[in-house]
Formats: structure tokens, sequence, C-alpha cells
């Protein structure tokens, strides 16, 4: 078998328009590699700053992508613009996580260090599309060359989230599934006995003795209860261990570094078995101060 040199190309010698990558991302929005998105909406409409090329959201964190295409390579305008619509974004709708995603044929070291600036204060993903001649036909690939930095949800120091009540969680989600979290507290409590829940506006934390310790977090739906922990990614086999209990593993949280599982009812010992033992090492790794 020999190998192939692949011919890169620029888009718009080979007569391709931005319109024309915008619906190839819109029609399978995994090409980008920032996980299993769906498209929200296309040329979305911003009052007063022009459309947004594509809105995606991933559906299991429902974090929101705003994506601004560039064919050639970037300018300011390029970043202001992406930022703007990104900040129109996540003011009209608050309750989700937003991130501004710039793409182009060309990032250049100045252009990048410009960006570097805002990343921290603004979450910034940059991500770099060349263009292949293959077989007749032209290959797309999408590089992150810049990652927006990732930020733990709240730490002993970091008193971040919007706090709320149970009562504003029963409303969202349900009073079976805040039943269903006090079972799972339960568990954490044979690991932790000063464990308690600790309410947020966009997740259920702990805290212990009065200080957010988050090495476990819950995200109550109406019928199941989404449980994170603070673990780095678990192997297939342990998944499959997990969904033979009759739980479902959930897209691994990359930014925050939660290991994910959907719990519709607790119920079998083989479930509150896997439970402690994936709480107990939460807990040894990222609990204890």
């Amino acid at each position: 078998m020999s190998l192939m040199k692949l011919e890169t190309i620029s888009l718009s010698s080979a007569n391709i328009t931005e319109k024309m990558v915008q619906e190839q991302i819109a029609d399978d929005p995994s090409i980008l590699s920032l996980g299993k998105l769906e498209l929200r909406d296309k040329e979305r409409i911003q009052a007063h700053a022009g459309r947004l090329d594509l809105l995606l959201q991933d559906p299991e964190t429902l974090k929101r992508y705003e994506v601004e295409i560039q064919l050639g390579s970037t300018d300011e305008t390029h970043i202001i613009r992406t930022i703007e619509y990104w900040d129109i974004e996540r003011k009209r709708y608050p309750q989700y996580e937003h991130a501004a995603v710039i793409v182009a044929e060309e990032l250049t070291s100045r252009f990048l260090n410009v960006i570097q600036l805002f990343n921290g204060v603004i979450p910034l993903i940059a991500l770099k599309l060349t263009a292949y001649k293959v077989n007749g036909g032209i290959a797309l690939t999408f590089v992150r060359v810049l990652d927006e930095i990732s930020l733990g949800l709240v730490d002993e120091d970091e008193p971040v989230s919007e706090p709320t009540t149970r009562e504003s969680w029963e409303i969202k989600a349900s009073k079976k599934t805040l039943a269903e979290t006090d079972e799972l507290l339960k568990l954490i409590k044979e690991v932790q006995p000063k464990a308690a829940l600790n309410y947020n506006k966009h997740y259920i934390g702990l805290e212990i003795d009065g200080i957010s310790r988050n090495f476990i977090t819950f995200r109550p739906k109406k019928a199941h209860v989404n449980m994170e922990f603070k673990l780095p990614d678990q192997g297939e086999e342990a998944k499959t261990r997990i969904e033979e209990t009759g739980m479902r593993t959930l897209a691994y949280d990359s930014q925050f570094k939660f290991f994910r599982i959907s719990i519709d009812r607790l119920e079998n010992g083989k479930q509150r078995d896997v439970l402690r033992d994936l709480i107990r090492q939460a807990w040894e790794l990222f609990g204890t101060p």
C-alpha cells in the first residue's frame, strides 16, 4: 500500500463559497470535532448586528456554540463580529452555557495573540479550516488551534454559581427526581457523612461544613437524574458494567472533566455498588482538601 500526499487548496480557487461550507457543517456538525452537536439555527438574525452563521448545541449539556465562518485569513472584524454574536446570544439565553467559535482558513500568529487576550474572560475556540483535493473532490478538515480555558464549576474559593432553592428545582425538574437525588446523597454520605446538597441555578452541587466541594454534581430532569463524577473518562469495560445495571452513560464532559451517568430510578444493589465505587474514587481524587 502506497501513501498519498494530500494537496491543499484555497477554497476560493476551487469556487467554494462560505455558504457551501456553512451548509456542510449544518448537515454534520460533528466535523468540527467539538462533540456530538446539533444544529439549532443558521443565518440567525441578530438585532442590529447582522446574521450569525451557525448556532449549534450539545444535546446533553445544552451548551451552545455561536459559530462564525470566514474563508481566507481572519481579521479584526471577524473577531468583533464573533464576540458580538456570542454576547447577544448569551444575554438572550442566560440559562445556557455559551462559547464563541471562529472558523477560518488562515489564523495568523498575531490574530491568535489578540484573541488569547480575551480567552478566560470570553470562551473562545479557534478552528483552522483546511481544504484538500481528494479523488476529484474536496475534503474539509477543522483543527482546533485555540481552546477555551477550562474553568471549574465551583471550588472552595469560587462561589460563582447563582444559588437557588429546592422548591425552584422541584418546579424546574420534578419532586420525583429531587427525591431520587436525596437517595443518591445517602450513598455519598456513606463515603463522606458531612456532605449536603448545595442548590445552584444550573446544577445541584455538594457542600461540606458550608464550603462547596463539587466532586459530584447533579442535574435533575423531569424523569431522570444526571449524576456527574469529577473523574477521568472511564473505560469501555466500566461503561458496560454501568449500563448492565440499567443506568446510562452520557458523553464525557471534557471541559469540566466530569464522568456522567443518567439514572431513571435507583433500584437494585448492583446500581448502588457501582455508584459507591465511583463516589469513592471522586472523593479520593478531588474531594479531599
